[in-house]
């Protein structure tokens, strides 16, 4: 069963970030961060709703508040590097945000072991073979790499704060639910600023019935995130954590090949090596 749910959170991860990646080459990346956002406060609503998880309620939910005024920075950083692409570059590279997990064991004392400190070495060669061809003028902007991994610590950052928020299945629903709200009160919050100094939430020539055509797209991103929040817990409940962390991590895979089939990406040799290895890192550091 764990293998199972954890592989639907890889596929899941790959195809809500391959759909965010494709929403943010119409819509400005904010807009699509915080339209899908609600879309997931609402589903979430409910479940928290339905499951009575309003009764975890405690101090630790502050943790689930941070990790959402982190979320969104991260969010936006990931879906504006997905759009600059090329996708089988970026996607590999944010899944390196396990780097955060892993240095605050170490900061509490835990002693890495050697798949660990294996993953570090081949996770950095990786960044330097996908970024390395971009310096020299290749298609990969520098912008992206630097997006990218921004995006990978807050990611990184937002699953060590809400792993702190809950202790159960219900805490956990209910983190995830303050963690959205909060995303899109400060992402709704920075779009309202944003206005009133004359940017739009939607480009030029970008109507709400574009907004309304497109809503199924940014629904399916934002439920797809859910779900895989809510199969990665249950993966992780129902066997070890590390194999549900192995599989699941590798939603990059999805996004690459989705990318491949849809948009037919060729990567320069180099840049898929680079990818290749920052994968093989994150699989290694969630392993160790």
């Amino acid at each position: 069963m764990t293998s199972l749910f954890a592989l639907a959170t890889a596929l899941m991860w790959g195809l809500a970030d391959f759909g965010g990646g494709l929403l943010t080459r119409r819509l400005p990346a904010l807009t699509v961060v915080v339209a899908s956002q609600v879309l997931a406060v609402l589903v979430l609503g409910s479940v928290v709703l339905a499951t009575g998880a309003w009764r975890e309620a405690g101090p630790q939910l502050w943790f689930a508040v941070a990790a959402g005024l982190v979320g969104p920075v991260a969010m936006f950083s990931f879906y504006k590097a997905l759009a600059l692409g090329p996708m089988g570059v970026v996607s590999p590279l944010g899944s390196l945000g396990v780097v955060v997990p892993v240095a605050v064991g170490l900061a509490m004392g835990e002693q890495p072991g050697l798949g660990q400190v294996t993953g570090i070495a081949v996770a950095v060669a990786g960044i330097a073979l996908a970024g390395g061809p971009e310096l020299r003028g290749a298609p990969v902007q520098r912008q992206a790499v630097v997006l990218t991994l921004t995006a990978a610590f807050g990611f990184g950052a937002v699953m060590a704060l809400i792993s702190e928020a809950s202790d159960s299945v219900a805490g956990l629903f209910l983190a995830l639910f303050v963690q959205r709200v909060t995303n899109v009160a400060a992402g709704g919050s920075v779009l309202w600023i944003q206005s009133r100094r004359g940017t739009p939430a939607l480009p030029e020539g970008t109507g709400l019935r574009t907004l309304w055509r497109l809503l199924p797209a940014l629904a399916l991103v934002g439920l797809a995130d859910v779900a895989a929040n809510g199969t990665y817990s249950v993966a992780a409940q129902n066997g070890p954590i590390t194999v549900a962390a192995v599989l699941s991590s590798l939603y990059p895979v999805i996004t690459a090949l989705a990318a491949f089939a849809v948009l037919r990406e060729r990567l320069r040799a180099v840049q898929a090596a680079g990818a290749g290895l920052a994968l093989a890192g994150t699989i290694l550091l969630a392993a160790g």
